[in-house]
C-alpha cells in the first residue's frame, strides 16, 4: 500500500476540525512548482526548513546563555525543537493542521542573529538608517531569498501560510496575507503561544541550573506558579536537578492543558466553523484562561527581572554586542575584509549595509568569535 498526497489530503478532510486550514486550500507558493507525490504542501515546507542551512546553524546560536558556556543549556535549535513539540501537541488536541503548525514552529527562529537578543539589538542599531533589522523579518528574508537550495529560484519557496505564520508572533501579516486587518491562522497562533510556553519554562530551568536564579528566593516569595508546582511535587524527596526538571514539566503541562481547554471553549462559544472565521475575529483566539494568563505573565516578569537582566547575563550580552558591532563597523569601513562568499551579492546590487547584516546574522556564536579573531587578533607566531 502506498499513501499518496491525495490520500493525505482526504484524511485531512475527514479528520481536521472545520476551523483548521487544509493543505489543499493553501494559497500556494511564490514560484509555481508541481505538487509532491507523497507529501502535502505543508509537509513539504516542514521538510525544506529542516534541511536548510539556516536550521542547522541554530544548534550553535544562543538562547539565553552563550552556547559555548555549557553543553546542557538550551540553544536556538533545542528551543525550536521543544517549542515545536508543544505546538504539535496543542494542534493535535484541537484537530488543527499539525503539519502547518510544525512548519511554522520549526521556521520561527531562523532569522536570529548570534548571541540571542543581544545580537539582534546591535544589528537593529547599526541598521536603523538602512531598513532596520528584526529577526522575524530576517527569517522571511532567509526563506524567500538567502537560502540557496534550488537552481530555479532563491529561498525555500514556502507556502503563503507558512510565510505568514513566521511573522505571526509579532502581530504582523506577511506581504502575501489576505488582508491587513485579519488575524493569523489558528495554526500560526498555536505556534506563537507554544513559543512563549517553551522559552519561559525552559529558561526558568536553565536559570536555576546555572545558579543565576535563586530557589530560596522563589520559595520565600512564593509566586503562584512556583508554589503550585512545589505543592504538586511535595513529599517526593527529589534532588535539586530532578526538582528543576519536574517544576518545568509541571508548568508546561499546566499551561498547555489550560491553553487547549480555553481555546476549545472559545472556538465553541463563538461557533467558529472555518479558517476564515478565525481570521475575522477581533482578537486572537488561541490563549490561556484569564487566571493562567496572569500566572504566565508573572513568570515572564520574574524572568525579565531576575534572569535576562542578571549581571552575568547582561555582561555576556554586552561583550557580544561589542564583538558584533566591531565586526559591522570593520566591514563597512573596508568591504574587502568581507568573506569571499558575500562579494557576489554586493556585485548583484545588494546594499553594503544589508549584505553585512545578512552575513553577521547568519553566523553562529562560534563563527562570530572566529571572524572577530580573524579581523582583530594578531597571530604572534607569524611575526619575525
Amino acid at each position: 500500500m502506498i499513501v499518496r498526497r491525495e490520500d493525505l489530503e482526504r484524511r485531512e478532510d475527514r479528520n481536521l476540525a472545520p476551523y483548521a486550514l487544509p493543505s489543499a486550500r493553501s494559497r500556494g507558493r511564490q514560484h509555481l512548482e508541481p505538487p509532491d507525490l507523497y507529501r502535502t504542501a505543508f509537509q513539504r515546507d516542514r521538510d525544506r526548513v529542516i534541511h536548510s542551512a539556516a536550521y542547522r546553524r541554530l544548534g550553535n546560536k544562543t538562547q539565553v546563555f552563550i552556547s559555548f558556556e555549557g553543553e546542557h543549556y538550551r540553544t536556538r535549535l533545542t528551543h525550536t525543537e521543544e517549542a515545536t513539540q508543544i505546538a504539535v501537541s496543542v494542534a493535535r488536541a484541537l484537530a488543527a493542521n499539525v503539519d502547518l503548525t510544525e512548519a511554522i514552529s520549526r521556521a520561527h527562529d531562523l532569522g536570529h542573529a548570534p548571541f540571542g537578543h543581544a545580537g539582534e539589538e546591535v544589528l537593529a542599531a547599526r541598521m536603523d538608517a538602512f531598513g532596520g533589522f528584526e529577526h522575524n523579518r530576517q527569517t522571511l528574508r532567509i526563506v524567500e531569498e538567502l537560502e540557496e537550495e534550488y537552481p530555479d529560484f532563491r529561498g525555500l519557496n514556502l507556502t503563503a501560510e507558512v510565510r505568514e505564520g513566521i511573522l505571526a508572533h509579532r502581530g504582523d501579516n506577511a506581504d502575501d496575507s489576505p488582508g491587513p486587518d485579519l488575524q493569523p491562522s489558528l495554526e500560526a497562533q498555536i505556534a506563537d503561544v507554544a513559543d512563549e510556553i517553551a522559552y519561559g519554562c525552559h529558561d526558568l530551568q536553565d536559570g536555576l541550573a546555572a545558579g543565576v536564579l535563586d530557589r530560596a528566593e522563589l520559595t520565600r516569595d512564593k509566586p503562584t506558579w512556583w508554589a503550585d508546582a512545589l505543592a504538586a511535587l511535595s513529599g517526593r524527596g527529589l534532588s535539586s536537578d530532578m526538582e528543576r526538571r519536574r517544576v518545568k514539566g509541571y508548568l508546561i503541562n499546566h499551561l498547555v492543558s489550560d491553553l487547549i481547554e480555553n481555546t476549545a471553549q472559545q472556538l465553541a462559544n463563538r461557533r467558529i466553523t472555518s479558517p476564515e472565521e478565525v481570521r475575522r475575529q477581533p482578537e486572537r483566539i488561541v490563549d490561556f484562561s484569564p487566571a493562567v494568563r496572569a500566572q504566565h505573565e508573572s513568570l515572564r516578569r520574574y524572568l525579565f527581572a531576575n534572569l535576562y537582566r542578571h549581571y552575568e547575563v547582561v555582561t555576556m550580552a554586552e561583550k557580544a554586542k561589542r564583538l558584533l558591532g566591531e565586526l559591522f563597523d570593520a566591514y563597512r569601513s573596508n568591504p574587502d575584509q568581507l568573506p569571499e562568499a558575500v562579494h557576489p551579492r554586493l556585485a548583484a546590487g545588494t546594499p553594503l549595509e544589508r549584505a553585512i547584516c545578512d552575513h553577521l546574522a547568519s553566523l553562529t556564536d562560534r563563527g562570530a568569535v572566529r571572524e572577530h579573531r580573524r579581523l582583530f587578533d594578531v597571530e604572534m607566531h607569524i611575526l619575525p
